[in-house]
């Protein structure tokens, strides 16, 4: 019963990036009589310091999050799989190759190599996607080829060599469908680190560009107003923690049902 509490968030998350285009929103919509106001009946969330709804900001906000986490963890789950799964089959200076890129990776702190990636390359939704990808399929391709160097020795991989199976049909068809448990619990914390690390670019004005709404950089145009519309920041703040919260308690709760000694 403990995990309804963040299904339900997940969900209600889910419903609003993919229904919110069809509510009748107007996260652009001023009204300058309504600058910094409070939560009311006219307003569920109240206004930020433009006089726009926060309620159909937050909405727009969670699309935002929901198509770059979904987009980036994809992107990352199929190339890091596919890197880590050769990477480990083959061996040899293949591996060691791999090897020593993904260390090289790993030396920089994540969200640091996505501010430098996402600097280079200037603001914007579609660079924010690219930069978070570049750094998330490190993750998947450890986790692979750790998985992969255990079971490739296994009886039935040799038994598909004797039968003259090639790599390929060896990896996609006998080796990854035995790493998909582990992957799939790893893809769950990827997209709660995804959505800090695009409210963190978006914070630092390197996501998604006004107009258009984003929690960080929501957050970002409440800090100036603390004191007078707390409001402003703790809509989205709240907002962003209970998605990475109720994702990472699922992910918990996948990786125990998953976990084959239980």
């Amino acid at each position: 019963m403990r995990y309804w509490f963040p299904l339900g968030i997940f969900i209600c998350w889910f419903v609003l990036a993919s229904f919110g285009p069809l509510f009748p929103l107007m996260p652009d919509h001023i009204e300058l009589s309504k600058i910094l106001s409070t939560p009311g009946n006219d307003a569920w969330l109240g206004y930020d310091d433009l006089g726009r709804p926060l309620w159909d900001r937050l909405v727009e906000g969670a699309r935002v999050s929901f198509y770059v986490s979904l987009l980036v963890v994809t992107i990352s789950l199929i190339l890091g799989t596919l890197i880590g799964a050769t990477s480990a089959y083959i061996g040899g200076w293949f591996d060691h190759v791999v090897i020593r890129i993904i260390d090289i990776f790993l030396a920089f702190p994540g969200l640091l190599l996505a501010i430098a990636l996402a600097g280079l390359m200037g603001p914007g939704l579609d660079n924010v996607v690219i930069a978070l990808s570049v750094i998330g399929w490190v993750g998947f391709a450890r986790l692979t080829r750790a998985q992969i160097m255990a079971l490739k020795h296994r009886d039935h991989v040799h038994a598909a060599l004797a039968l003259g199976a090639g790599r390929t049909r060896i990896i996609m068809r006998h080796l990854l469908p035995l790493v998909l448990a582990p992957l799939i619990v790893e893809a769950t914390f990827a997209v709660a680190s995804v959505v800090i690390s695009e409210a963190g670019l978006s914070f630092l004005g390197l996501g998604i560009q006004p107009p258009d709404p984003s929690w960080g950089s929501m957050i970002r145009d409440g800090t100036r107003y603390m004191l007078v519309a707390p409001h402003m920041v703790l809509v989205p703040g709240i907002a962003l923690l209970l998605v990475v919260l109720s994702v990472n308690l699922l992910g918990d709760r996948l990786r125990d049902r998953m976990d084959v000694r239980n």
